[in-house]
């Protein structure tokens, strides 16, 4: 059965009740060298880290990144931990210590074999977005100008795929 509607029977139904408080609240990301990472989202792609978790005995930190816009970040460490866990769509980079010396890549999900593919940021113009992208140095995937119109894809420090859309300009997207 092809998908060609979003009113598939059981599929978009209202939602269970009991369910109308969760929230997806981050996906995560291994990362080689988290000062690396760090500038890229903040400095390229405007995220804030919120929360930073240090395991010592297991060697390994959590990096908690979201766009906060304008919110004011509790300073209270209990304050800022539910704020990190109870909000919608924050980045988490993990390091494990020790990987940044040496010569393994993590696998991105896009080469052989195939899994993660990637994550995806909406910004308000396309073209300047690529445009500043393209001062700072960022990698690209796919430009704007190559394959299908309006969606670019970047990476990170790590070659993890970065999705760029404008959402004003997707609305054809599936329609065929």
């Amino acid at each position: 059965m092809s998908f060609t509607t979003e009113l598939q029977p059981g599929i978009c139904a209202e939602p269970d009740a009991v369910t109308q408080d969760y929230v997806f609240n981050h996906t995560m990301l291994r990362v080689k060298d988290p000062q690396k990472s760090l500038d890229f989202y903040s400095r390229v792609l405007g995220m804030r880290l919120l929360r930073r978790l240090d395991f010592e005995e297991a060697r390994f930190s959590l990096y908690f990144l979201a766009h906060t816009r304008g919110e004011q970040v509790p300073e209270d460490v209990s304050e800022r931990q539910r704020y990190t866990f109870g909000r919608q769509s924050v980045l988490e980079l993990t390091h494990n210590w020790g990987t940044e010396s040496d010569d393994s890549q993590y696998h991105n999900g896009n080469g052989e074999p195939r899994g993660f593919g990637h994550i995806c940021f909406a910004v308000p113009d396309i073209h300047a977005a690529c445009a500043r992208f393209e001062a700072l140095g960022v990698s690209f995937v796919k430009p704007l100008d190559r394959g299908m119109k309006n969606i670019a894809f970047i990476a990170d420090p790590d070659g993890y795929w970065i999705e760029i859309v404008q959402a004003d300009l997707n609305g054809a997207i599936g329609r065929d």
